[in-house]
């Protein structure tokens, strides 16, 4: 039972940020996709194509080979190769894909294996957690770009501010009506998709 809800848990806290940052860059444009806010930073398109690679690397033959292939370079996920928005999205959804079909068929008997990253032996459980904190890291920060580019036209992707109160109500009323959403962030995206709806954006 334990490891059915881990897993479960797992799924659904990968499927949410995975959301959460298609929904901030389906805000900006191509122009922002791509932009730096500086020298030294990444611009959310390479981003993207770290999240992508690592998501093959660790993720293809995940419980029968070491998590970070001879065939992966990391040193050019961050930088721009002939890359287009449609072939990062693209190479995004792929890298998503091995996640699920790699953890969602896991059984109790495969929790028990040991698995390597770079050599280095990780539990099931730990592979799985190291890269859900990877993940929603590198997501944070695309969020932080489109948000930075987007402005006053942003449209957000949790609760706003001063709406802490209201948010709470909303909660309420969904738990009495039976329509709370069991997916985590969910209900937020919707609360802050009605205001963002009133307020015209």
């Amino acid at each position: 039972m334990f490891i059915e809800n881990y897993k479960a848990d797992a799924l659904a806290s990968f499927r949410n940020y995975k959301k959460m940052a298609e929904r901030a860059i389906q805000q900006v444009s191509d122009d922002e996709f791509f932009r730096t806010i500086d020298a030294e930073a990444n611009s959310i398109a390479v981003i993207v194509k770290h999240i992508a690679g690592n998501l093959h690397s660790r993720w293809t033959d995940f419980l029968t080979s070491d998590g970070e292939k001879p065939t992966r370079n990391r040193d050019t996920e961050f930088e721009m190769i002939a890359d287009t928005r449609k072939s990062l999205e693209k190479f995004w959804e792929a890298g998503w894909r091995e996640l699920f079909d790699n953890i969602e068929p896991l059984t109790a008997d495969d929790f028990a294996k040991t698995i390597t990253i770079r050599g280095e032996p990780h539990t099931v459980v730990e592979a799985i957690n190291r890269q859900l904190t990877h993940y929603s890291y590198h997501i944070g920060q695309i969020v932080l770009l489109a948000k930075h580019f987007r402005s006053s036209e942003w449209k957000t992707l949790s609760i706003p501010r001063n709406k802490s109160a209201e948010f709470n109500k909303f909660v309420e009323e969904e738990l009495k009506a039976g329509e709370l959403k069991t997916e985590r962030l969910e209900t937020s995206f919707e609360f802050s998709g009605r205001l963002n709806k009133k307020a015209g954006r």
